[in-house]
């Protein structure tokens, strides 16, 4: 038993140093990249200061894929279920990357990236990546701990998750390191739930993704060298709602982690369609853009940010059952939408794209 652990941790050691070397060795290279062919951020009314290369969410996917590739070999009793998954994730992570790219060099329009990010999820259902039961908050013991859906539920279920934490993500990713550092979180929270349950072959895909993401941070952090990009952003919120479905349902731990960007990203759509305007247009009324007008510092924002997402992954591990984590979204729902509206207020409005 003792030998089959030290194996296994040997393993999480080689998938997180393996996408950590990979993403930070190969940042510098995308950077230059970025530069030369046009990969580049314009200085916009909601982005001041000098063009930013994009491009980073290449290293993070590069780096990710030959970690899970490079340690699968090593890892005992993978499923043959479990590695379709596998498979579902990688292919699913290349279309919004690619498709990422391409936006990051052209700037796509909000439906043709919404027609890619519904065709990815779609490959995750095909993969068997499905949102099939959810945690009942009142359950009272093992045998009713779960809420079976129906196919009709689950599948549009599925979708909208990993759609909706796509976005989410795009959406955070507006000061220098905020989206990665989100990530790195999220993606911890993953790897110590896996562990916790026992499911030691799930472990490694969060660890290498907070190992990519970690490579790469160094670059992207104020004042950032290199950003994630739409291919970035969109590559991060679809492996994590990605990884939170694989091997058991742990959606609602990412949920409590991306709480903030998810909230945020559901206040803005909401607030822009309520103005009759498009849910896509940019615009300073993300919380971190309010916080900035208002005069914090963009580094104070990205750390005050961090922490809360920490605070609540850490809940989401520490809680005992899924009442008392639904009480703690319910308070976060009503504390975050309550400063957000209060923010709208109080922040000056500046132009808009």
């Amino acid at each position: 038993m003792t030998l089959l652990l030290d194996k296994q941790a040997l393993v999480f050691v080689a998938a997180f140093l393996v996408a950590f070397l990979i993403s930070f060795g190969t940042s510098p290279l995308l950077r230059a990249k970025a530069l030369r062919y046009g990969f580049a951020d314009r200085p916009r009314p909601r982005q001041e200061g000098p063009i930013k290369p994009r491009l980073g969410g290449i290293a993070l996917y590069v780096a990710f894929v030959i970690a899970i590739l490079a340690t699968m070999p090593w890892v005992e009793g993978r499923t043959a279920e479990e590695i379709k998954k596998i498979v579902g994730l990688l292919v699913g992570c290349s279309a919004v990357v690619a498709m990422g790219a391409w936006d990051d060099r052209r700037e796509l329009g909000a439906w043709p990236q919404m027609a890619v990010q519904v065709a990815a999820a779609g490959l995750a259902l095909v993969s068997g990546i499905i949102i099939d039961a959810v945690a009942n908050p009142l359950a009272s013991g093992l045998t009713d701990s779960l809420i079976w859906l129906p196919i009709y539920a689950s599948i549009p279920f599925t979708i909208v998750w990993l759609v909706g934490a796509m976005n989410a993500v795009n959406f955070i990713d507006g000061l220098d390191g905020l989206a990665g550092g989100i990530t790195v979180i999220a993606s911890t929270i993953l790897f110590v739930r896996s562990v916790d349950t026992g499911q030691f072959t799930i472990a490694i895909l969060p660890l290498a993704l907070a190992g990519a993401v970690l490579g790469f941070l160094p670059f992207n952090l104020y004042p950032s060298r290199l950003t994630l990009g739409t291919c970035g952003a969109l590559f991060c919120g679809y492996a994590l709602a990605s990884l939170s479905v694989i091997g058991g349902a742990k959606a609602a731990t990412v949920l409590l982690v991306l709480a903030i960007p998810i909230l945020d990203a559901a206040w803005i759509i909401l607030r822009r369609l309520s103005q009759k305007r498009s849910p896509f247009l940019g615009d300073r009324i993300h919380i971190h853009y309010r916080l900035k007008d208002l005069g914090v510092s963009e580094r104070h924002i990205v750390f005050i940010l961090w922490a809360l997402s920490a605070l609540l992954g850490t809940l989401a591990i520490a809680l005992p059952n899924p009442l008392l984590k639904l009480y703690a979204l319910g308070g976060l729902v009503v504390i975050v939408v309550g400063s957000l509206a209060i923010l709208a207020r109080k922040a000056p409005q500046k132009p808009s794209v």
